[in-house]
């Protein structure tokens, strides 16, 4: 056993240590990873977007805070090297030489300015329309003290990834472009793990831990995501998201 795939069973053990349930069964028709920060002018109408996405109910909606602009004053309480690394690794599979905020990565395919909702949902359509949406079936659940994912059959080759994430969290800024503001946060992710590997063929994962008592932590999403040359994330096949006690906004 790796230590990463330990660390995913124990991050379980302390996520799933009451009721978990799917947020839909209908399957989501993108992924949306937003890329942000605390520190950034331009970024709350994104964060706001980034509500309503995950209010819509069809969308896996993630928040990411990046840590590349603490210094002008303010470091992002919610931020990581990893998460600005996997922006980074994006800008590679899409052929950028930098890295912006707010930015709305769809599917690990395109990426569009994270204020515009209209342009997101537009571009989780378009992706869909063309064959690239969310094309292999994901189901996540507990069933006991153990986390179960079924991924279906489909093309290709990618790792099973599991995002973990605050549902909500409320933040008071101190200083920096965003001085005086209490920012809400939605779906902020804290660490992501690659717990198995798919190749086309039909599996199950289970994720054992021995319960742990309660945790602040809110959900996961689980993500079938191919790999660039580097190992840079890439397109996204199929997805779900499980909620600790929430069946609906």
């Amino acid at each position: 056993m790796t230590p990463q795939f330990r660390k995913a069973i124990f991050l379980a053990a302390l996520l799933f240590s009451g009721t978990a349930v799917a947020e839909d069964s209908k399957p989501p028709k993108g992924v949306v990873e937003l890329f942000t920060s605390q520190g950034c002018s331009s970024c709350p109408p994104a964060d706001t977007a980034l509500r309503d996405l995950a209010f819509q109910g069809d969308v896996v909606a993630l928040s990411y805070h990046v840590d590349y602009w603490n210094y002008l004053g303010w470091t992002d309480t919610l931020s990581s090297r990893e998460n600005t690394e996997r922006q980074y690794g994006y800008a590679r599979t899409l052929g950028r030489s930098g890295v912006y905020t707010p930015q709305a990565v769809i599917n690990g395919r395109d990426h569009v300015k994270g204020t515009d909702l209209a342009a997101i949902n537009g571009k989780i359509d378009l992706l869909k329309a063309s064959g690239k949406g969310l094309n292999v079936p994901v189901k996540a659940s507990l069933r006991g003290k153990e986390i179960e994912i079924e991924i279906g059959e489909g093309k290709g080759e990618a790792e099973v990834v599991v995002a973990y994430f605050t549902r909500h969290e409320q933040v008071e800024v101190l200083k920096g472009e965003n001085s005086g503001k209490r920012m809400d946060y939605w779906h902020s992710v804290y660490d992501v793990q690659s717990v198995g590997m798919w190749n086309g063929k039909s599996m199950k994962i289970t994720l054992p831990g021995k319960l742990m008592g309660k945790s602040k932590k809110d959900g996961c999403a689980v993500l079938l995501q191919a790999s660039g040359p580097g190992g840079e994330p890439a397109a996204i096949l199929g997805a779900t998201v499980l909620m600790v006690g929430r069946k609906k906004y």
